[in-house]
Formats: C-alpha cells, structure tokens, sequence
C-alpha cells in the first residue's frame, strides 16, 4: 500500500525592516499589501522590539527586534524609505549581513524612497536597474542604472520611488512572491488601485 503525502504549499516570508525614521506610509501600505497577497509578513525594529517613531511622528510597534531574527531565511527583504529610517539601514551591520545573505540565495529584496540608499551602503544590486525618491537619485546614479520610472524591476530587486507608488512598489512585491492571479485577486478590495 502506498503512502499518500500532501504537499502543502507554505505560504511565502517576508521581512520588513522597521526603522527609526521611516515613511509610515510605506510601512503600513506594503505590510497591509502583502499580508493580503497571503504573504506572511514580519515587521522587525531597526532598534529592538520597541514602538518606532516614524517620520511624521507616528510610532509602530515591530513584532520583534531585528536582531532576533537575524539567522532565519524570508523569500523578501523589504525596506521602507524616510531619510532618518534609511540612514540607521545603512548603518547597521546585522541588516547589511541579512541582505547580502538573502541576495546570494536568490530572495526578492525591494526598497522603496530613501530605501534604496541602504542597497549601497551594504553592496546590495549594484549596477542594476533601479528608482528611488527623486531627491535621492543623484546618490545612487553612480552605482546603479537609474530610471525614473514609479517602480522598476531587475531580476530580484524591486525599488519605487515615494509613498504615492507604495501601492504600486506592494503589488509587484505580491506579483513576484504570488503571481499575477494573487495581484488580481486582492485589487478589487483596494479600489482605484
């Protein structure tokens, strides 16, 4: 008699980087998006399991710190913008070493603002084709193949430009992870987007 196995499908990780600082807009947009797209999201704090003010003061609390989950393996490392929260990403060795650990496994890494300049900081998609915040395009043209376009795609690196294309920036995180069945699925209850 055989034995029948079901093969159960685990539903796609996704780390999103909190930081002091940050576009709250961009945290809260891309969390809402993906945990609708079915994508298991865990918000981890820049500094600690502590409420981090974001940029227009608004304070969220991450479900752990980012240390805590520095050795587990996510399909996507997601980081908002906000230039205070970028500078504390791009200062952090232990988000340096989860990047560069997930972009040699092949992981979707996406950055959205002033997100972008922690991909420099830590080496991350260099000479790729990406955008960021406008006024910080003239930080990363050097390294990258710059475009202005709201969000662009190069293989596994994912990049927008500011909150007005969060949505846009989540559904292609979705899309990537989830299809384009997904996208369509979870946009009739987004409506305009």
């Amino acid at each position: 008699m055989s034995k029948i196995v079901n093969v159960i499908k685990m539903a796609p990780k996704a780390l999103l980087v909190l930081a002091p600082g940050c576009e709250e807009m961009e945290v809260v947009i891309a969390t809402s998006v993906l945990r609708r797209g079915g994508i298991g999201v865990t918000m981890a704090g820049l500094a600690g399991n502590v409420p981090h003010k974001c940029i227009l003061e608004v304070s969220i609390a991450p479900d752990c710190g980012l240390e805590s989950v520095r050795d587990q393996t996510f399909d996507a490392i997601v980081l908002p913008g906000g230039f205070p929260g970028s500078e504390g990403m791009c200062a952090s060795a232990v988000l340096g070493d989860i990047l560069r650990r997930h972009e040699a496994s092949g992981a979707l890494i996406a950055a959205i603002c002033a997100g972008p300049l922690a991909l420099k900081a830590h080496g991350i998609g260099l000479k790729k084709r990406i955008t960021s915040h406008p006024y910080r395009a003239e930080l990363l043209k050097q390294d990258y193949e710059y475009s202005e376009d709201r969000v662009v795609i190069d293989g596994q690196l994912i990049t927008s430009q500011a909150p007005g294309t969060a949505f846009d920036w989540a559904l292609a995180i979705v899309r990537n992870l989830m299809g384009d069945e997904k996208v369509e699925e979870i946009k009739p209850r987004m409506p305009k987007v």
